[in-house]
């Protein structure tokens, strides 16, 4: 896995932008052919982490339109379409072959079109008399969205289908479990397919996970039994075993504390706090943009491009605020040095030939200064609402209280007293919290809960629905969380005052600066213990499937793996994506390199979760 899911995917929708031929090497011989784009909501999901306008333009795509939309016929203009094989999204198309829209048509499937809707277009085409017209058609197995080179979803706008309520409410029959299974197996085979790997798979027993491990790996297998149709057949992980990706399936309820905690990360906490949907910041719903006019946008897109989000991302929240404010600093600086240059020239004194060099070295850097001071105006807005948000809410305090109770350590104020702070968080945020007290305390009783807790939660208005299902979830649950997330030994530091000059726009009094030691998530544990072929009780009996064996659990690869997919089943988030990349690093230093994407069903938060509790607790 050398090059990114993201770069693969970026590859093969370049190549379907240029009528599905390879590009040129060499882009200045490419002279692109005008086309218009039409796309379903699931293609545009696909598409906007990955191509800007301005990218898309360079390709040759001169308008970008939804299918489902009134469109005025352009019919000296071929038309690429990239959308879902449904009989809805078919019949539209049928409809646009009928009004004669387009000169040609380049038909691009997300993923496979069954035969069915394959012959209702070739009937519609022979009908509308256009069948020359229609030069292409296309499956691209690209029903996944990249949002980063290591991170990857199945669904955004239709995650419900596969969200952790629709699997595991109580209601579902089989008929919608076995369709839900074969949405995920297609999206990971569609993975597989663009990274152009077969993987070597392991999964929990008795969970949806193995159910999707069964399923993904038959597919595979038929795949390859059918050699002159192969997807495979250019296998880039070549036929060494141990240079083949893992791929690790989980399902969400080996551990509902994690995505439940309130985090301190910068990419974490925008997640958390604001709308972060691939990989654009809402600010609009739940903060004002300080010293904002009427033309500044609430809306601010997070791009690869983007050097300063790149490197702090990951990052504990006072230390990107400390960034913003150096970054400002080096700014000015070169501003100024920029504006003392000009005066020298303007002056005409002594030393003119050589201030007129420096002045037009200056003056070729300031593309690249004003880029870099637009994205720091972008930061350094959303730095302030979140800010903003964190004193609101004071989520350094649930942060902080959490850690400890993952950690094991003595906590300076009672859960209760949390609870009844009328400006400690919302109601949700205190759900959490407790949720994530009571799952990581194995001592505590339901009476205890129902005693104790629940009389401050009714009074509170809060919704009892996801404390009901909790309570039901620990009883059936084998999880032991007091020993998921290890010790913690550090303690806080309350140095802000150091941390930031006093000319800093970040008013930090009143929010703690946490260190606390950095610790591994239960995932990372997991991932660790089956890349290195660890003993654990924790995975040891976990299922092994490999698609190339003739018998799936026959001779297994016993040494440890570099390259890893770790894919969570109903859910995963920000905060283990950066546990698992920061303990990357760290192996990494100590000179075992490992390389892991991120991949999960939907990307949810812990207010998204509490919700989807609270359902499924009112349906017992």
């Amino acid at each position: 896995m050398s090059v990114s899911i993201r770069e693969r995917q970026i590859e093969s929708l370049k190549c379907m932008l240029n009528f599905n031929q390879p590009l040129s090497s060499n882009p200045n011989l490419d002279e692109p052919q005008w086309k218009i784009l039409i796309y379903d909501d699931f293609g545009q999901d696909i598409i906007s982490p990955l191509f800007s306008v301005k990218e898309l333009r360079d390709l040759g795509v001169t308008a970008y339109l939804l299918l489902n939309t009134d469109r005025d016929a352009i019919p000296d203009v071929p038309a690429v379409y990239f959308i879902s094989p449904t009989a809805q999204n078919v019949s539209r198309l049928c409809q646009d072959l009928k009004n004669e829209l387009y000169e040609s048509y380049y038909l691009n499937f997300i993923s496979p079109i069954p035969r069915t809707l394959l012959e209702d277009i070739a009937q519609a085409s022979i009908s509308a008399n256009c069948v020359q017209q229609i030069n292409k058609i296309f499956d691209q197995y690209s029903n996944f969205i990249s949002l980063e080179d290591e991170l990857f979803c199945l669904h955004n706008k239709n995650k419900d289908l596969v969200s952790y309520y629709a699997l595991n409410k109580g209601d579902v029959t089989e008929t919608e479990m076995n369709e839900k299974i074969n949405v995920i197996v297609d999206g990971l085979f569609a993975v597989f397919v663009t990274m152009g790997s077969i993987p070597i798979i392991r999964c929990p027993k008795g969970t949806a996970a193995e159910y999707v491990a069964e399923r993904l790996d038959k597919k595979i297998r038929e795949n390859l039994r059918d050699a002159r149709n192969s997807l495979f057949l250019n296998d880039s992980s070549s036929q060494i075993a141990f240079q083949r990706p893992l791929l690790i399936l989980l399902d969400r309820n080996f551990d509902l504390a994690t995505p439940l905690h309130h985090t301190w990360t910068y990419q974490a906490l925008l997640h958390d706090v604001f709308e972060l949907e691939l990989n654009r910041v809402n600010l609009e719903k739940n903060s004002d943009i300080p010293h904002a006019t009427n033309k500044e946008n609430k809306q601010y897109d997070l791009l690869n491009t983007d050097k300063f989000w790149k490197l702090q991302k990951g990052n504990p929240f006072p230390v990107v605020a400390e960034s913003v404010q150096e970054e400002l600093e080096k700014y000015k600086q070169h501003d100024s040095k920029i504006q003392s240059l000009k005066n020298s020239v303007d002056g005409k004194n002594e030393d003119f030939f050589n201030e007129t060099s420096k002045l037009s070295s200056a003056i070729s850097s300031l593309p690249e200064l004003t880029e870099m001071k637009r994205f720091l105006e972008m930061h350094t807005n959303i730095a302030t609402s979140l800010l903003d948000q964190i004193k609101k809410r004071k989520l350094d305090i649930f942060y902080e209280t959490e850690e400890k109770i993952m950690g094991k350590i003595t906590l300076e104020k009672s859960i209760m007293e949390i609870l009844k702070d009328p400006e400690a968080g919302t109601n949700e945020d205190k759900l959490r919290l407790l949720i994530i007290y009571y799952l990581c305390n194995q001592n505590m009783s339901q009476s205890e809960v129902d005693d104790y807790f629940v009389p401050k939660l009714k009074e509170m208005e809060c919704d009892m629905g996801s404390i009901n299902f909790i309570k039901s979830y620990k009883t059936i649950s084998k999880m032991n969380y007091s020993n998921q997330f290890g010790d913690l030994t550090a303690g806080t530091v309350n140095k802000f005052s150091n941390l930031l000059s006093k000319s800093s726009k970040f008013v930090m009094e009143g929010v703690k600066n946490l260190v606390f030691k950095q610790h591994k998530f239960p995932i990372t544990r997991i991932t660790d213990n089956l890349m290195e072929q660890k003993a654990s009780p924790e995975t040891d009996e976990y299922r092994y499937f490999d698609p190339k064996l003739i018998k799936s659990d026959g001779n297994r690869v016993r040494n440890p793996v570099s390259d890893a997919l770790v894919f969570v089943i109903g859910g995963g988030n920000y905060i283990e994506y950066q546990n698992l990349l920061d303990n990357a690093k760290t192996k990494a230093a100590s000179g075992y390199t490992k390389r892991i994407i991120y991949g999960c069903t939907d990307l949810i938060n812990g207010s998204d979760l509490i919700r989807q509790f609270a359902k499924l607790g009112k349906n017992m």
